[in-house]
């Protein structure tokens, strides 16, 4: 309920937090724009909590680091809510009035008590205690998440897991305290909000059970609009192995390196019938295609809108011509439909806008004038008398039980460990993430030098390091159950013994995706790219059973 379509609070509002809980997001580096109101909020005294596996730069700047072992957030959340409970800390008009659930979900949390949580997380149980107390007594709190709970195969129950505290203590719907989910790329947000998820229409109406939206849509449209959900990405890769998706068309995605398993993702991407990519650059992935359609960079070269990670609307305005042989990516679309048949003529960015508003009941008053006029509008924002809505959720706080609407719902979630098992053949845990100065596959970040750039690294514990005989720099074998491949190795003392962590930023360099596994939350359809096991040996070692050597040749 409030994970999808943006974050309950502004980012503005984390200046006037009284408590930051930075829970698997290292912001410093992978937020930056963000971080910097984070810190002006620690400035005036709000407490900052990091909870992450690595003490990250962001968890240097907290009051306490919640170094957590990988994939045991469920246990740490439960725990907190136990102890919330036991505690007598509960805002309890808040789930009377506002809530559904909370019974269940209190039995759900009873077999979580502090020594359990300190046993599967590896966090110790008084630090628990104490965010417990902290968030729950604060005045305004947020929890600010991002990949590093998502990007598992429980993602979706990680996610429910911090809303359930936020319901417990009423840290929702009011300025300044709210759920936070840090958009990982430009225009993300954008991107869903304007249909791009299988199962939702523009404005995150339900395709299968919103029949009134669809109507609207297919009277504009002209057209019947199937009720059943589309694939996600996950789905189209399994799709394409079972040879029921047999071509693809790809726009300003590079999937050969950002997917999961690269060598599986090779071989499907490399099997279709027919293959188009649409995109700025030459991508690995764009090498694949049977046909490369050259799109102009929509940040300076087209007219458009653009939503940041706080729902708001922007306008984008063109400020150079796009290279010879470049076209927008309106203008390519457009084309490619006049060919198939349906001429669409050749709408304006603003002309398009103009339908979706009439189509999307939460950007109808944004204008592009009034875009203009306030230097961008938070959806919803209904009619063009509306200021847009600076946090979401406050109906849940009215006393009016018709202005209240639905209550929101608890969401009891249980402990379960990482699809990827450590064993005495694998027994290290790598994570992912990202470096401050590099961005996803680097497509769009190796074209620049900066100072603070170092190439790929395995980064290891100094115990680690020391206990498999390895040096600042030295090359490692690293390899998984999927695939083995080779990388210097930086002594990294951010990291506990028995983590590792590495990017996928140089693909060309190290391709680090030959390692992590495909397996996906069901939900939410994200794979699990936090939590790989491998193990760590000196070039030249025999491949350990179950390791495909091949995956790094082909990579």
């Amino acid at each position: 309920m409030f994970g999808a379509g943006g974050g309950t609070s502004s980012y503005r509002e984390a200046e006037d937090a009284d408590l930051l809980v930075l829970w698997g997001s290292n912001a410093r580096e992978a937020h930056p724009i963000f971080f910097h109101h984070v810190l002006k909020g620690v400035r005036r005294g709000a407490r900052l909590y990091a909870v992450d596996p690595r003490r990250t730069s962001s968890a240097q700047w907290a009051d306490a680091w919640l170094g957590l072992e990988v994939g045991s957030d469920i246990s740490l959340a439960n725990a907190i809510a136990r102890e919330i409970i036991h505690a007598g800390l509960v805002n309890e008009t808040f789930v009377r009035r506002a809530t559904t659930g909370y019974e269940a979900y209190a039995a759900s949390v009873e077999p979580y008590p502090l020594d359990r949580a300190e046993r599967d997380t590896g966090v110790p149980a008084g630090l628990i205690r104490q965010l417990a107390h902290d968030y729950a007594r604060a005045d305004r709190a947020q929890i600010c998440w991002t990949l590093g709970i998502t990007e598992h195969h429980n993602a979706a129950d990680n996610v429910f897991a911090l809303i359930n505290l936020a319901l417990l203590t009423g840290h929702v719907g009011r300025y300044g305290s709210g759920l936070v989910p840090l958009r990982g790329q430009n225009n993300v947000q954008g991107g869903g909000d304007m249909g791009a998820i299988p199962n939702k229409l523009t404005g995150f109406q339900d395709v299968a059970a919103n029949t009134e939206a669809r109507a609207r849509f297919e009277a504009v449209y002209g057209t019947p609009i199937p009720p059943e959900p589309g694939w996600h990405l996950s789905q189209m890769f399994e799709a394409m192995e079972d040879g029921e998706l047999t071509a693809c068309y790809v726009i300003g995605e590079n999937p050969l390196r950002s997917e999961a398993d690269t060598g599986r993702a090779r071989k499907l991407l490399s099997g279709l019938e027919h293959f188009v990519v649409q995109d700025m650059f030459l991508t690995d992935t764009a090498k694949l295609a049977h046909v490369v359609l050259p799109a102009t960079a929509t940040w300076c070269e087209a007219e458009g809108t653009v939503t940041n990670s706080e729902r708001r609307v922007q306008r984008v305005r063109k400020a150079l011509e796009p290279p010879p042989g470049a076209r927008d990516d309106i203008e390519i679309i457009g084309e490619i439909a006049r060919r198939l048949g349906a001429d669409w003529g050749q709408p304006s960015a603003e002309d398009l806008w103009n339908e979706l508003r009439t189509l999307s009941p939460m950007h109808a008053g944004m204008s592009y004038r009034r875009l203009e006029e306030l230097g961008g509008i938070q959806w919803p924002c209904y009619d063009e008398q509306h200021p847009g809505e600076l946090f979401l959720h406050a109906r849940l706080w009215e006393e009016d039980p018709a202005r209240r609407g639905t209550p929101a719902p608890f969401t009891p979630v249980e402990q379960d460990p990482p699809v990827d098992e450590l064993s005495p053949e694998f027994p290290i845990r790598l994570t992912t993430g990202r470096r401050l100065d590099s961005f996803n596959t680097g497509v769009q970040t190796e074209h620049y030098a900066t100072p603070i750039r170092r190439p790929e690294t395995l980064n290891l514990s100094p115990e680690d390091a020391t206990r498999l005989g390895f040096t600042e720099g030295e090359v490692a074998r690293v390899s998984s159950r999927r695939g083995s491949l080779e990388v210097p190795v930086h002594v990294d003392e951010t990291l506990r013994a028995g983590l590792a962590f590495m990017t996928l930023h140089f693909p060309d360099q190290v391709a680090t995706n030959v390692l992590t596994l495909d397996a996906w939350d069901p939900k939410s359809g994200t794979a699990e790219f936090k939590a790989t096991a491998i193990r760590v040996d000196k070039p030249g070692t025999a491949s350990p059973a179950g390791g495909n050597l091949n995956a790094e040749v082909e990579a």
